[in-house]
């Protein structure tokens, strides 16, 4: 049986005559290799599905004025209503963070003419963990009727994912000595053992943005809370494992 092996998947090193030595700095495992054997490297993945038990979202308040000093004094005024209405919700003080503070002017442009600074614009936001997602949509509308004027999220997470991340790693490797042991069977061989085991870094997922103008958040009256769907998060581990081959 002829076997074609995509180099995306693995990579095959027939052992020379002399020594041989597999270095990875980033491996977890990494012992050196005997100087008769064959390498046979492999990418495996292991996910798992669960369901999230805290979301995160960021919201805040932007204002306008004709100077810095009015830009400033209102966003705080309109920016404490915010957090007060957090608190008031049950949003513990651990679980409010302030995320960016900006102050930027505001330029109206003319056909050849320089720009003209017309006022300024003040930004606060901050990250919010809500821990209690039965209250995810009423927590957003509350801070919406409050004067929040900007809102992004949410982006579902588990609050303690090592546990899913084991599993997912368990099964990563699983798949990995399977396929091991099929391609050592095609040549006519046997898995000696574990080389070496490189995990591959894993990305978190942005939170999908939700916005709200101003006009739309005061304007805009509440008769229900906001519907939010969880979902099931997918918790994902990708391995690189060598093992070495052998009679």
């Amino acid at each position: 049986m002829t076997m074609h092996l995509r180099p995306t998947l693995l990579a095959l090193y027939l052992a020379l005559a002399t020594p041989m030595t597999f270095a990875n700095p980033s491996s977890a495992a990494s012992t050196p290799v005997s100087q008769q054997g064959t390498l046979l490297a492999i990418e495996a993945e292991g996910h798992v599905q669960r369901v999230a038990d805290i979301a995160r979202i960021s919201t805040g308040v932007s204002t306008q004025a004709a100077d810095t000093q009015s830009a400033m004094r209102q966003n705080a005024e309109e920016m404490r209503k915010v957090l007060d209405a957090l608190k008031q919700a049950g949003i513990a003080e651990r679980d409010i963070q302030t995320s960016g503070i900006s102050l930027s002017p505001q330029y109206r442009y003319s056909e050849n003419q320089p720009p003209r600074v017309t006022g300024f614009q003040a930004n606060n936001r901050v990250q919010v963990k809500v821990r209690e997602l039965e209250k995810l949509g009423s927590i957003m509308d509350i801070l919406v009727r409050a004067g929040a004027n900007e809102l992004h999220g949410p982006a579902f997470e588990l609050d303690k994912p090592e546990a899913a991340r084991d599993e997912a790693r368990s099964r990563a490797l699983t798949e990995a000595r399977r396929r091991a042991e099929r391609y050592a069977s095609e040549l006519g061989l046997k898995v000696r053992r574990i080389v070496s085991i490189d995990e591959g870094q894993q990305l978190a997922g942005m939170p999908a943005p939700m916005m709200m103008s101003a006009r739309s958040a005061k304007a805009e009256a509440f008769d229900a809370s906001t519907p939010v769907a969880v979902g099931e998060n997918d918790i994902r581990v990708r391995l690189t494992v060598v093992f070495e081959l052998g009679q």
